[in-house]
């Protein structure tokens, strides 16, 4: 390093009025406030306006985060469902052991002796529960007893016709390939559609097998018709597991899972018809889902 005297006398000159100016500044920004006494008012209209707004934008968002109630039958109310609508552990828990013990809630007030829940909270979600017809419905003109629902069902049941056809549900592979244009291939692709339905209940059921041709199917029920219907025992729909609604032909993957959201929003699902409610549910396939299928 240079000595200062080595720098003529304008450049010392010069180190020296920087040295001041930097001490200058130091004592500047010790010494001097330079804080403001002037105070913001937040009270103009223009920014109670402006709150107001945002306020309301945040009331929109929380009521649009929060889960639609859907009509459900109170008895078959789940944890996770009860948590939705304000229930505390302790009362899920009554609700859930009277459950257990093969009890049901048949009114309102039932429901609220049980869970032991507050009047307020009873007020909310009670316009949304759904109790069975035969509850609801208080003028019944007669008592159904079992037998009369066996005589009932009795009466329902078609006389069986005879003709010269032969069940299609009986034919085998050889019966079928007597029909010109059924060969080993379509003859076993019949019987095997045939056992994925579990037996054919319906003659329309022919055509929906793969590949055979509307016009052979025909040909087929010139000779073959439905006449021993086998017994299907159709699957709960409020109690059946995912694999269980999975294994109806007409039902896939992604309708079962819609299936069951809808069964969770619901909690219990008391008639088929809501599951056209159901987006992209197939509608033409509602009649031979209900073969299947049942909700009680």
């Amino acid at each position: 390093m240079k000595s200062h005297f080595w720098y003529n006398n304008s450049q010392r000159n010069g180190i020296f009025f920087l040295a001041l100016l930097i001490i200058a500044l130091q004592l500047i920004y010790f010494f001097v406030d330079f804080s403001t006494q002037e105070t913001s008012n937040l009270n103009t209209p223009e920014i109670l306006k402006f709150q107001k707004e945002i306020d309301s934008l945040k009331q929109l968002k929380l009521a649009t985060k929060k889960p639609k109630i859907y009509p459900f039958n109170p008895s078959f109310l789940t944890d996770f469902k009860g948590y939705q609508l304000g229930l505390s552990t302790e009362e899920i828990d009554r609700l859930l052991s009277h459950r257990s013990s093969g009890n049901y809630i048949n009114s309102t007030k039932e429901f609220q002796q049980i869970t032991k829940i507050s009047d307020s909270l009873l007020a909310i979600i009670s316009p949304y529960f759904k109790f069975p017809d035969w509850i609801t419905n208080k003028n019944h003109d007669e008592t159904v007893t079992p037998s009369t629902l066996l005589n009932t069902e009795s009466q329902k049941k078609e006389p069986v016709i005879l003709n010269s056809k032969k069940d299609l549900n009986s034919a085998t592979e050889k019966d079928l390939q007597s029909v010109n244009g059924i060969g080993e291939k379509l003859s076993a692709r019949i019987i095997k559609y045939r056992n994925r339905l579990g037996g054919f209940l319906l003659d329309e059921q022919l055509y929906e097998v793969y590949y055979l041709d509307a016009e052979i199917a025909t040909k087929i029920l010139e000779q073959f018709i439905v006449i021993e219907k086998p017994i299907i025992k159709r699957i709960n729909v409020n109690t059946a597991t995912f694999k269980e609604v999975l294994s109806i032909v007409y039902i896939d993957y992604n309708l079962t899972k819609k299936i069951f959201e809808y069964r969770d929003e619901v909690a219990e699902i008391q008639s088929l018809e809501e599951l056209k409610k159901i987006e992209g549910f197939p509608l033409e396939k509602f009649d031979r889902i209900t073969l299947y299928l049942d909700a009680k």
